[in-house]
């Protein structure tokens, strides 16, 4: 009886795109110390990265390194803020039916989610009874909100937005990272390892002028924290969370701006790892893109080859050994770029000029 009464705790994951959610993610399940963790990635764009990452530490996979089903839920149509019901709900359902085999569950939110409609469904009766949100974690990238932004290059938006008197000339950028603070329980200032201690002061400062003042902010990189600073802070948001200040009302009415956003996947066959990230580079400087990710296939490299971008920032690392033979996972080199205003058949062209290889996109 006690076990059926037991809420089992969540942890929301928000920040916006390339704040290192994922490998916040990848950190906690790498040292989960048995814990039984349940996991939901919802992406923003076709390709779901985030989640092929997390498999790479066997979330989702059984003891041989096989997919099951269970541990892992993709949602990749949209943000759950806008989906909470049609996406987020069925998801519940299953996890409540499994409740005795799960100890905690991670949800690691769009880069482009506001997390307040999200905690709110926690409050919904077929939810409440079994859940309850152990917090909301906020990534910030450090060395972006140090420039002034939220992502590397946003400035190019934001002066067509101001020159546009039809426009809001609010930032949904702005808006969306106050957002996204305002719900934090906890915020994690990552990437420190790129910025002095006075740009990290002064990003502390402005991030504390948005939350509540028992907010702590704890600095990182790499989402290197230890898991008692992340789990078990028993703030259950959902009671409180309406009294978090945000800019887009309700869960019915959390129109934020997504038809600004584009998705777009580009593909073609790499040389090096140099090669690839100086031809992403490339279509980074060219137009209004926020975040790159996805895998490449090096010639004769077993491994996978992840290559992350920010802005004109880009990290990479080999995850695991591509899956020769399997159906689904041939070794080929696929990036999705998120942005604005981007032209998919467009920049395939850039993308395949840069690498100096023949066009496959018909002119």
């Amino acid at each position: 009886m006690q076990t059926q009464m037991r809420k089992i705790p969540v942890t929301i994951v928000t920040g916006f795109l390339g704040s290192g959610k994922t490998t916040l993610l990848r950190h906690i399940l790498q040292h989960a110390g048995g814990k039984r963790i349940a996991v939901i990635v919802n992406e923003f764009g076709e390709l779901g990265i985030d989640g092929e990452i997390l498999k790479g530490c066997g979330i989702g996979c059984d003891e041989n390194g096989v997919e099951t089903e269970g541990q892992l839920y993709e949602l990749a149509n949209g943000c759950l803020c806008c989906t909470v019901q049609e996406e987020f709900f069925p998801v519940m359902e299953r996890l409540v039916e499994r409740r005795e085999t799960i100890d905690h569950v991670l949800i690691e939110t769009s880069g482009l989610a506001l997390p307040k409609p999200l905690v709110q469904a926690f409050n919904w009766p077929q939810i409440r009874n079994s859940f309850t949100v152990d917090a909301v974690v906020t990534v910030v990238d450090g060395p972006a909100a140090a420039s002034g932004q939220f992502a590397d290059n946003p400035v190019a938006v934001d002066a067509q937005r101001k020159a546009d008197p039809n426009l809001d000339h609010e930032s949904p950028l702005h808006e969306l990272f106050e957002d996204q603070l305002s719900a934090a329980d906890l915020v994690i200032l990552n990437k420190t390892d790129l910025l002095d201690d006075a740009p990290q002061s002064a990003v502390e400062t402005v991030i504390c002028e948005e939350i509540p003042p028992q907010v702590k902010i704890v600095r990182t990189h790499m989402g290197q924290l230890d898991l008692h600073t992340l789990l078990g802070l028993e703030a259950a948001s959902e009671e409180t969370i309406h009294l978090r200040h945000d800019h887009h009302g309700s869960a019915e009415d959390a129109d934020h701006h997504h038809d600004e956003f584009d998705s777009v996947v580009v593909a073609a066959p790499v040389t090096s790892r140099e090669a690839a990230i100086a031809a992403l580079q490339t279509l980074v400087e060219a137009n209004t893109i926020y975040r790159v990710k996805g895998f490449a296939a090096l010639p004769g490299a077993p491994m996978r080859l992840v290559i992350q971008g920010v802005g004109k920032r880009f990290d990479s690392y080999f995850d695991r050994r591509w899956k020769e033979g399997e159906a689904g996972e041939p070794a080929l080199s696929r990036f999705v770029l998120i942005g604005e205003d981007l032209d998919q058949a467009a920049l395939q062209r850039a993308f395949e000029a840069a690498l100096g290889v023949a066009s496959k996109v018909a002119a």
